[in-house]
């Protein structure tokens, strides 16, 4: 394991920034108005040549405990239990605040070692900053700019003597277990498994459920979550009684474009947009006391355009009314509403009791296998041949369209090349004929289907 840095500070002191900076990736969402990051989230850093693993939390507030942001501190204060470090930040242009001697009171307090940051202390307007940072009685401040990289360097030696031990144990620890990768078979990775869905429909209380601790903010307000956070955990199958690795992606909700009109927000979805871009297998989850609405029809379209495998949760099962009812009723609608991908898999689940998560994680990993399955040439070519003989391409204008043979030339999502002649005369019913026939025929379930269509090049065209 990387030695773990966290970085504290009051809210719009450039924590993100500086996050963004270490991670070497713009990986939270940054913003002028402060309080933007609402939970954790974590990155492989790296200052000249020093790995470690860091940590972005939610701005630290003097709030009372029930409301949103006394919530955001709650989940800042856990998250500095198992840390090796910690970075706290200070704005070095606006100089020391009360809220900044009452963090670094409790730090003091914490066994962690704590790293002084005195950030923006670019130019003569962060001098004063920098200097009134010795008033906190955390050692000697480091000087830097996360957003011009100025300093930044400069980390490694208030780092190093903290964290350089561990950080060295956890690199060599890394070459051994390459070594005995290349000698044996390759591992899968974990399932990377996304949560999507509109605002408040429970994303962030299944994930906690599935991890069994308070690891999201959750709460009552709708669209808490803005950073796509990805969790990793191990989950024991109850069928096979074997450990899984999933890295599961928590994502901000999905309004109707119309509705999306702040800047943040806009961020928020485009964050949750590339969350599925990196998932593997996506989870749409709908409100069971809303059913299903055209903006989740949208969101499904596009995870399945993005070509990611898909199933649908309905969640909050336990209140439902008409449950078996809604659950047709949300079945048919899909089946309707996304006619390139019928009889995707739907999963009645409870965030709050647990129900159904287990079959639907269960069915996650099959779905992947789907996604990732090659299938033979030979294999391949005998169901086309009777694909073919069952339903022969039409004749428009009757000429012959020739269909000769069949390749698979990706996974994830699968994806087919038909070669043949005159195919830009052959009907999309007869592409999705094939595609349907690929899916029921070979495996590929629900999974989105690519079918590419290929005719040799005349060499006799006019280029």
């Amino acid at each position: 394991m990387k030695p773990q840095v966290i970085i504290i500070g009051r809210p719009n002191v450039g924590k993100s920034t500086l996050f963004n900076r270490l991670v070497g990736k713009k990986l939270a969402l940054v913003d002028d108005q402060p309080g933007v990051t609402r939970d954790r989230r974590m990155g492989d850093a790296v200052v000249a040549g020093l790995e470690f693993t860091a940590v972005d939390t939610a701005g630290w507030e003097d709030e009372d405990p029930d409301t949103l942001p006394g919530r955001m501190r709650a989940q800042t204060e856990v998250s500095i239990e198992g840390a090796d470090a910690a970075l706290f930040v200070i704005d070095a242009r606006a100089g020391l605040t009360p809220l900044d001697e009452e963090i670094a009171r409790w730090l003091r307090t914490q066994s962690v070692p704590v790293v002084l940051v005195a950030n923006k202390a670019e130019g003569a307007a962060g001098e004063s900053g920098v200097l009134e940072c010795y008033n906190l009685s955390l050692g000697e401040p480091v000087a830097l700019s996360a957003e011009h990289g100025e300093g930044v360097a400069d980390l490694f030696g208030a780092l190093w003597p903290v964290i350089g031990e561990k950080a060295e144990g956890s690199e060599r620890a890394g070459e051994i277990e390459g070594e005995e990768e290349e000698d044996g078979e390759r591992p899968l990775g974990p399932l990377k498994l996304a949560i999507v869905g509109r605002p408040n429909a429970g994303k962030s209380t299944l994930i906690n459920r599935l991890l069994g601790e308070d690891r999201l903010l959750t709460g009552p307000e709708a669209g808490i979550t803005r950073d796509s956070i990805a969790v990793d955990w191990n989950w024991l199958d109850s069928r096979t009684g074997e450990r899984r690795d999933i890295r599961l992606i928590d994502t901000a909700g999905m309004r109707k474009k119309a509705q999306v009109v702040e800047k943040l927000e806009k961020l928020s979805v485009a964050d949750a947009r590339r969350a599925v871009d990196f998932a593997e297998v996506v989870v749409l989850l709908l409100d069971a006391t809303r059913g299903l609405e055209h903006q989740d029809l949208k969101i499904a379209s596009m995870v399945l355009e993005e070509g990611r495998a898909l199933m649908v949760a309905i969640n909050k099962w336990d209140i439902a009314d008409n449950a078996s009812s809604l659950f047709n009723g949300i079945k048919g609608a899909l089946d309707e509403g996304l006619s390139q991908v019928r009889g995707l898999p739907v999963f009645a689940v409870s965030a709050k009791t647990g129900k159904g998560l287990d079959t639907m994680l269960h069915a996650a990993f099959e779905l992947r296998d789907a996604w990732s399955k090659r299938v033979s040439t030979a294999a391949l070519n005998r169901w086309f041949d009777d694909a073919l003989e069952a339903n022969p391409p039409p004749a428009p204008g009757g000429k012959r369209i020739k269909l000769r043979y069949i390749t698979q030339a990706g996974t994830r999502p699968p994806r087919f090349v038909v070669f043949g002649t005159r195919l830009d005369a052959l009907p999309k019913s007869y592409e999705r004929y094939l595609v349907n026939g690929i899916r029921r025929e070979l495996g590929f379930d629900a999974v989105p289907v690519r079918v590419v269509l290929k005719s040799p090049k005349n060499p006799y065209a006019k280029g």
